[in-house]
């Protein structure tokens, strides 16, 4: 049977130490507690994020070891990047947060369902009025080809979920946020857990250890306040070539 501390409901009592987090299932800390924009922030400032499915308590989960990216090292292959170069997408930033959470959460092939529960979704739209949580949209004129949406906390982002409905969608997302998150002065980018596709962009592996004290660093400084639609620079996915 696993055992793991529960938290109370609109209680702020802090989180159980990282380190005291399951071997197996990787990660798994806590459950219980809720939703409220002062937890989620305290989760994320101490690397602890979210997951479960509908119908289950709220899991509070700090892998050991965490997958990020440096944000100036995200690799483009070869092919990518001459289909760059011919690419008129725009990027936009914070225009269309709600659908891209639904395009996240969205049935995909070998998935059985979604981790994004209704929720979940009106918990992150609550960061994102509150100038927290942030999207990356991709538009093939005023379609919506692809995009990805995190949190962000000083210099530090935070991802949670990216979507493609076109091919390269969730890649040139992803590329274009780095490059953003680069050019104010973000490090790092969160991606949680691995997968052969993130480590293709060039996602790797650190310690918790060295993580949370990266974060702690990154979330102390001074970040991008308040809806980044102004402050994202228009740019097409060409730029990024």
């Amino acid at each position: 049977m696993i055992r793991i501390p529960i938290l109370r409901d609109g209680v702020t009592e802090p989180f159980p130490p990282v380190e005291s987090a399951l071997d197996e299932p990787n990660g798994l800390l806590a459950a219980g507690g809720d939703l409220s924009p002062q937890r989620l922030l305290d989760a994320y400032r101490h690397g602890i994020f979210p997951w479960f499915s509908e119908g289950e308590p709220i899991l509070w989960w700090s892998p050991n070891p965490r997958t990020v990216f440096a944000t100036d090292k995200v690799h483009i292959s070869i092919k990518l990047h001459r289909w760059l170069k011919r690419c008129g997408w725009t990027i936009r930033a914070d225009t269309a947060f709600a659908e891209v959470m639904r395009a996240c959460a969205a049935p995909r092939a070998g998935q059985p369902g979604t981790w994004i529960t209704r929720a979940m979704f009106d918990a992150y739209r609550e960061l994102h009025a509150l100038g927290h949580a942030h999207s990356i949209e991709i538009f093939d004129g005023e379609t919506l080809a692809g995009g990805i949406y995190g949190i962000a906390i000083g210099r530090m982002f935070f991802g949670e979920s990216m979507f493609s409905r076109a091919t390269n969608g969730s890649k040139v997302a992803l590329i274009a946020l780095c490059r953003g998150l680069h050019d104010w002065g973000f490090p790092l980018l969160d991606a949680q857990a691995a997968s052969p596709h993130l480590a293709s962009m060039g996602a790797f592996e650190i310690s918790r250890a060295e993580f949370t004290t990266r974060i702690s660093n990154a979330c102390a400084e001074p970040g991008v306040m308040g809806s980044w639609r102004a402050k994202w620079s228009l740019m097409t996915a060409s730029d990024l070539a």
